[in-house]
């Protein structure tokens, strides 16, 4: 194809991107506009030991919250979940929006705290084990991964969205990144030309093991 075509044809697709961008911001701005729940004086288990939800926003008004899957008694937890928090290593930026971004699970602290070492994340790590704070926000123990936003105002904390599946995933650098490539994905599910490398769904992801080969203290 010549440059001009090949213009035209990036022009038509522009016009979707776009239309997509703009749409993206009117949910933005819906989620803005949502009702929030108050939440309960909630207690978990930091590195230093109990911790109120007030506390884990750290001076902030705003948090959010990933909840990692966690299997009791597993050397190796969720890759999803250890891949996607693993992406996360320069936070910094999050202060100038008043803001926090940390890690809640169910295991043990003392064990979630070993694992965070072990394959290299960077994020605050809390526990919900002996609390009702994950059940009561959708992350249960044995239920899967998602994404909890809250605001401190006043005395109060309030839930204000939530998030799990592929809603997670627009969370992340990782998947826009592999989206704009030519082969995308490259997972048996995507529309990709006849010919081009596909494979198996999550076929591509790196395992918990090779992320703490990658990212780990002994990378």
């Amino acid at each position: 194809m010549d440059r001009s075509a090949w213009q035209r044809e990036l022009d038509a697709l522009r016009v979707r991107e776009k239309a997509a961008t703009r749409e993206l911001d009117a949910i933005a701005a819906q989620r803005r506009q949502l009702p929030m729940l108050a939440m309960g004086d909630y207690v978990l288990e930091g590195e230093n030991g109990p911790i109120r939800l007030a506390e884990m926003f750290n001076g902030k008004r705003q948090l959010i919250v990933y909840h990692h899957m966690w299997s009791p008694g597993q050397e190796w937890q969720c890759p999803g979940c250890t891949g996607y928090t693993a992406q996360f290593s320069r936070l910094e930026f999050l202060s100038a929006y008043d803001a926090r971004f940390v890690v809640v699970t169910q295991g043990p602290i003392d064990e979630a705290l070993d694992y965070k070492r072990r394959v290299g994340n960077q994020m605050a790590w809390y526990s919900t084990a002996d609390s009702t704070f994950g059940a009561d926000v959708d992350a249960p123990p044995g239920g899967g991964f998602a994404v909890n936003v809250f605001l401190h105002h006043g005395d109060k904390v309030f839930r204000t969205w939530y998030t799990t599946g592929r809603g997670v995933e627009q969370l992340s650098h990782t998947f826009p990144l592999i989206d704009v490539l030519p082969y995308g994905r490259q997972e048996e599910w995507q529309d990709s030309p006849s010919g081009w490398p596909q494979g198996p769904t999550y076929g591509r992801w790196a395992s918990s093991p090779e992320i703490a080969r990658l990212y780990g203290p002994n990378s």
